[in-house]
């Protein structure tokens, strides 16, 4: 191997030898703990260099190095292709999501398997509605003068409004409503869907209108955004068993988490379901995210990209085995979410 090779696989051992004890690694380690094939003297001449152009830092209290985020960068490009997860691993993921009885559950479910196959904070992003289309409205009368209308989209979005009538209505009536709304909804993206459902008073029969009214101001709240459910976070908790990774920032990352913007921007930028994104460090144009990396990928089809998921932890992070667990996992919520 060439000069330049040789000091990619100095620094990809410092890497993994970083991300695995936390602590700083010097060259007499590499040269045992690696076959590197070659003298710890041409080791330690090819750390001067890397450390040089900017790759590995000396912390002030070791002898040890550890990477930047620009030696990160270069170790996350030069990942030839994401390594796939072991069948077993694929298979338990697989039957874990499956389980899962609506698009909540399967949501909550992504969140928690990923913060556990990771050991980093999890986060999903709802289905954004503006993307999705009606499947169906349910109209059922609860009483003569109440009825409870059931909202499918085609993510598997149940919501449920109930509306007073004012009045008693007939069994035929309900029917005819019923067919009315659906006709003018199935199929038709939300936003689309609530410009229809607002023409409706207008369009109706005389002895209806007044009921339509009433249902189509419930139904309009029903398809528009629900800004408080568009991101499930698991696994909080596993940032702070590494306090060290943050150093005095770990306040700003848990505030930025709970106020959920910063990351709703980054998971944004996850536009391709079979692309994983890495921000790394400084890349993350939020200040309070900027010792953080976030690993995400959109989830759904290539036709119909649903939302964006991934992963918030240190810089010190396994990428290999996280830009794994992401893509799996992301891969198996767009199946069962398209399949729906």
């Amino acid at each position: 191997m060439n000069a330049d090779e040789r000091r990619f696989e100095v620094l990809r051992a410092i890497v993994a030898d970083y991300v695995s004890n936390q602590e700083p690694v010097g060259s007499k380690a590499l040269v045992e703990r690696h076959n590197l094939g070659v003298s710890s003297a041409t080791v330690r001449n090819d750390m001067a260099s890397l450390e040089e152009d900017g790759y590995i830092t000396q912390p002030h209290t070791s002898a040890g190095r550890v990477p930047t985020d620009k030696g990160y960068r270069l170790f996350v490009d030069r990942l030839s292709e994401v390594k796939p997860l072991s069948s077993p691993e694929r298979k338990a993921i697989r039957s874990f999501l499956e389980g899962a009885y609506d698009l909540d559950d399967v949501l909550r479910r992504s969140v928690r398997l990923l913060a556990q196959l990771t050991r980093q904070v999890a986060v999903v992003q709802y289905p954004t509605l503006s993307r999705s289309t009606v499947r169906h409205l349910e109209v059922l009368a609860i009483t003569p003068a109440r009825l409870m209308l059931v909202l499918i989209t085609d993510t598997g979005r149940v919501d449920q409004r109930s509306v007073d009538l004012g009045d008693v209505i007939t069994e035929e009536n309900v029917a005819r409503m019923r067919t009315m709304l659906n006709t003018a909804m199935v199929g038709k993206r939300l936003s689309d869907a609530s410009a229809e459902v607002a023409q409706l008073p207008e369009l109706a029969p005389g002895e209806l209108r007044d009921v339509v009214l009433r249902v189509s101001t419930v139904l309009i709240e029903s398809l528009v955004e629900h800004p408080e459910e568009r991101l499930v976070l698991g696994g909080t908790a596993n940032l702070t068993r590494n306090v060290a990774d943050f150093p005095g920032s770990l306040r700003q990352v848990l505030e930025a988490l709970e106020e959920q913007v910063v990351v709703l921007k980054l998971l944004a930028a996850a536009r391709d379901p079979g692309t994983v994104l890495v921000h790394i460090g400084e890349e993350n144009e939020a200040a309070e995210m900027r010792s953080t990396s976030v690993v995400s990928i959109g989830y759904g089809s290539r036709d119909n990209l649903l939302g964006g998921m991934g992963v918030v932890g240190p810089t010190r992070m396994d990428y290999p085995g996280t830009m794994a667990a992401v893509l799996a996992v992301a891969n198996y919520v767009g199946e069962i979410l398209t399949a729906r």
